[in-house]
């Protein structure tokens, strides 16, 4: 039973492991038809990139507890790291007890994939701790009833996303720049973006096919898009605002993650991404870079 006090990806320290947990960004994102399970079909670009939580697993011989740096987060079973856990545990007996500790950066509810990222890093750090020798094809599976976004943190980097984001295929590229992440003081109901948007999608014209471009050397940012924007920035004017203030300060594409909130914006270079950074002073913002590794 649980008990609710509480460089490199992996470090294994033989009982103890750090974990690094990456956020994600979503460069294009189309919304498609509704299927019976109430959930909405989407085609979306995910790009991994270096923003990161980190989780240290301790083992301990039975139950949980699960504590982080801050007290929003969750620690009780509706936690995805607990479920992860307990996910495994019921499919692995040789998996015995463990201690969580998560140490949050990446802000929740932003369309960056902080709480999925955490589950799929608990997976593969459970697998690395027990010597379960789990492969990544069974780890997705098993992600995949954690959440729509789990089983992409798996191997991360960038991958075309089909299905409720959960039918995966490595991209030959990465989606290069420097990335300037703005978090606007705004919490965007996933729910309520989905419920908007299906009022639109029958007038929607055909969509591109994000694989088909990214396969292609001289890749035009210009070809992405994201559906939530026509609902989410005429509710949420400072959201336009912040997208179009990214674009005026040299950014080569500017977007909406997800649903939101985060916006960001890619820049050609380390310099132009700081001086863009100083426009956003009352906004929190994040530098990163893609990961392909």
């Amino acid at each position: 039973m649980g008990i609710s006090s509480c460089g490199d990806r992996i470090l294994n320290m033989s009982s103890l492991l750090k974990v690094q947990s990456f956020a994600k960004i979503n460069i294009g994102l189309l919304v498609k038809d509704q299927r019976p399970d109430g959930y909405h079909n989407i085609h979306t670009v995910y790009q991994e990139i270096s923003l990161s939580d980190t989780i240290t697993l301790r083992k301990q011989s039975q139950g949980w507890e699960l504590s982080s740096n801050v007290n929003w987060v969750p620690t009780d079973e509706t936690n995805l790291c607990v479920k992860a856990y307990l996910a495994l545990k019921q499919r692995y007996k040789q998996v015995e007890g463990i201690s969580i500790h998560l140490e949050k950066t990446i802000p929740a509810g932003a369309g960056l994939g902080g709480g999925s990222s955490n589950a799929a890093a608990v997976l593969k750090g459970l697998n690395e701790l027990y010597e379960l020798s789990i492969s990544n094809e069974e780890l997705e599976r098993i992600s995949s009833t954690l959440g729509a976004d789990v089983p992409f943190f798996i191997k991360g980097k960038t991958q075309i996303g089909n299905g409720i984001g959960d039918q995966l295929s490595l991209s030959p590229h990465t989606i290069p720049g420097v990335y300037l992440v703005v978090v606007p003081n705004i919490h965007i109901d996933t729910k309520w973006a989905y419920g908007e948007l299906k009022k639109h999608l029958d007038n929607r014209p055909d969509s591109i096919n994000f694989a088909t471009r990214l396969r292609d050397n001289n890749l035009s940012l210009s070809i992405f898009e994201n559906d939530f924007e026509r609902i989410v920035i005429p509710a949420y004017p400072e959201i336009g605002k912040i997208k179009e203030r990214l674009i005026e300060s040299g950014a080569s594409f500017a977007s909406l993650s997800g649903s939101g909130s985060a916006v960001y914006g890619i820049f050609d270079d380390e310099a132009s991404t700081k001086e863009a950074e100083s426009v956003f002073l009352s906004h929190y913002t994040f530098i990163a870079h893609p990961l392909n590794k």
